[in-house]
């Protein structure tokens, strides 16, 4: 008798469709979806659908072993959707969403689709469940195919997206950033057209899905259905009118999120004021989190924001790699509007019309209230992760913000690398007392440690190129002169204003040579050491055992400052493996960020590197060609900085 299935085991509870109302119609058809949070689905089948890649971890969740998941021959087709596990009742939400700061009316899952809530099974991690105290595990396969959400759209996810989601989904959860979390990617001999870039280039491209795994995958949009007509887009929300829902929705997450606010609570406006208080204090933690490891999500719209502070939706997001606070990493986003350093007030404005749409169950007297804490908050988390980035943990100094400015304004005037800069810092020496005569080579040293991490001439040149053609700029300024609010409707200051700064730097630089550069970044970067090396001794004033101070400092600042991120080049090296049939790569580095923060001898390079690649373990996929262009190029370790070709790469 055939062995059954471990995905035909899993215990199903599927509160939300029990809880939230469910829609009535069971059409395919995309259509506007009234009084309802959920429609039911019938994911489609996919053909000849093979694992790419599982997390053990993540799979463990619901209290699956990884190595009987892939030894099950069921496993890629329940995984994809291709056939419905027992207990499984798949459903796509409903949501609405600001995208772009402009209200787009009804979105929804347009391509994820609900599988149903996995009761936690026996043994679970205590601190898993203090995060997720519902009791079960939400499970939702992206890429599944056509809801009544999908738009335009064909309900179908490609190689490239699913890799890259569910590579970053693990790495956050190892960085210590919550997120939704992936148990696998399958790909599959289907296929769809996709023009990657937008350039009129379309290619057939497989079809694969990611297993996505979270408490749930509510979000801010998910409270947005009921929002009257939009001033200025005229969109209104499908429920519009039906208050009683948002009642209903609010009394589901907060019971099942939130215990703890239920029962502390009594009366209701209070319980409500306690839980957007909550959403409040998770989301300025997470983007505090975001910008200390210099993540930029990308699509920042209420859609993509979590109702439990949790990273979510992993489109063209991107780790920074040289430092600009004006990193953009969606090509889209002309706008600049997701930007590195507007997150943390994209996410406050995001928590507004996430008040809006909570009233009047929340009164916006109190989410005002609520709201004026945020920043404070906001920069509270920031500055006390920065100072375990820096070892500084014994004493908090009010200048101690200014080191953490200055260090960022030198890491952006010399063109530093974000994750190594950091990296680095914990192998600066500490001064001790008596020993001034070495202060002058301990400085040197360190500078020099530093200088490696920065940007010759030739990169800072390329950086600070305007994307703007010269004779569009010239023109936008006079417009800004002659017809202001014709220049408000085509553009905006800010993004002026960043055109003009690179403009201005790329003239210096123009006039400088690449001795000149390093002399002037040596200078920047011996100022800023010799005030840090200060602050490091005054960490030691009045300590008796300094060693164990020091070694301490160090431990913390290497546990704080990862050694390897999900650079894009990094994910980029894994999908073009990936789309020539060798999966071992995306396994590598999946087990390189399970561990960011400690070196893992034999794991410093990618998988080809000494002939080392799948094709020599059987881990090629049937029919597909040898060559790719990523084992063509010099290979470079997982933590050093990216390679040339890498600023090539546009993720939109």
């Amino acid at each position: 008798m055939a062995r059954r299935s471990p995905l035909e085991r899993l215990d199903f509870d599927n509160v939300a469709l029990r809880k939230l109302p469910l829609e009535g119609s069971e059409e395919p058809g995309v259509r506007q979806v009234k009084g309802a949070c959920f429609s039911r689905v019938k994911p489609q089948p996919l053909t000849k659908p093979r694992f790419v890649a599982v997390s053990h971890e993540a799979l463990a969740l619901l209290g699956l072993s990884g190595e009987e998941v892939l030894g099950d021959e069921l496993g890629p087709e329940y995984l994809s959707g291709s056939r419905v596990m027992p207990g499984s009742e798949p459903a796509a939400h409903c949501y609405c969403g600001h995208q772009f700061g402009q209200f787009a009316g009804q979105l929804g899952d347009g391509a994820a689709c609900y599988l149903g809530e996995v009761k936690v099974p026996p043994g679970q991690d205590p601190e898993l469940l203090r995060e997720n105290p519902s009791g079960r595990w939400e499970i939702q396969v992206k890429g599944a195919g056509l809801t009544p959400y999908s738009r335009q759209a064909d309900g179908r996810k490609v190689l490239r997206s699913s890799i890259r989601e569910f590579l970053c989904s693990e790495a956050m959860f190892f960085l210590g950033i919550p997120t939704t979390r992936a148990g696998s990617v399958v790909t599959s001999d289907s296929r769809v057209i996709r023009d990657v870039y937008y350039s009129g280039h379309p290619r057939h491209e497989r079809c694969s899905v990611v297993l996505r795994i979270a408490p749930t995958f509510l979000r801010f949009g998910s409270f947005e259905i009921f929002k009257q007509a939009d001033e200025l887009t005229g969109r209104q929300g499908p429920s519009y009118g039906r208050d009683e829902i948002r009642g209903q929705m609010m009394d589901y997450v907060i019971e099942m999120f939130y215990p703890e606010i239920q029962q502390n609570y009594p009366e209701r406006v209070e319980r409500n004021v306690a839980f957007f208080r909550e959403v409040m204090l998770r989301t300025a933690r997470l983007v505090a989190q975001w910008q200390c490891v210099g993540f930029c999500h990308g699509v920042l719209n209420t859609d993509n924001m979590s109702i439990l502070g949790l990273t979510l939706d992993y489109g063209p997001y991107g780790f920074m790699d040289r430092f600009d606070p004006d990193f953009i990493c969606n090509a889209s986003d002309n706008s600049g509007r997701y930007s590195y350093q507007a997150q943390p007030a994209i996410c406050r404005w995001n928590l507004v019309k996430l008040a809006e749409a909570l009233a009047p169950e929340l009164p916006p007297d109190r989410a005002e209230a609520v709201m004026d804490e945020y920043l404070d908050l906001f920069n509270r988390f920031y500055v006390d992760n920065m100072r375990k980035k820096l070892g500084l943990l014994i004493k908090e100094e009010p200048e101690d913000e200014i080191l953490i400015t200055e260090l960022l304004r030198t890491m952006h005037n010399t063109g530093a690398d974000f994750t190594n800069t950091f990296r680095s810092l914990s192998q600066i020496s500490c001064p001790t007392e008596g020993q001034s005569d070495g202060e002058g080579d301990a400085v040197k040293k360190a500078t020099d440690l530093l200088l490696e991490q920065c940007a010759s001439i030739e990169e800072l040149k390329a950086a600070n190129k305007p994307t703007m053609d010269p004779r569009e700029l010239a023109m936008l300024l006079s417009l800004a002169q002659s017809n202001p609010s014709l220049f408000q409707m085509i553009s905006d200051r800010a993004t002026i204003a960043r055109q003009l700064d690179k403009l201005s730097r790329l003239k210096d630089l123009m006039e400088t040579s690449q001795e000149e550069l390093k002399a002037k970044q040596a200078e920047d970067w011996t100022a800023w050491i010799t005030r840090y090396r200060k602050r490091l001794g005054r960490e030691l004033e009045g300590q008796s055992d300094v060693l164990a101070v020091e070694e301490e400092r160090v431990r913390v600042m290497n546990s704080s400052n990862p050694r390897v991120v999900l650079r894009n080049y990094i994910a980029q090296n894994a999908i073009e493996a990936a789309e020539n049939g060798d999966f071992a790569e995306v396994q590598r580095v999946l087990r390189v960020l399970e561990k960011p923060f400690s070196s893992q001898p034999g794991l410093e390079l990618p998988a080809w590197v000494g002939g080392g690649g799948a094709a020599a373990r059987g881990e090629r996929d049937e029919g597909e060609e040898e060559a790719s262009t990523s084992t063509s190029r010099n290979p470079v370790p997982y933590d050093s900085k990216p390679p040339t070709w890498a600023t090539e790469i546009c993720v939109t």
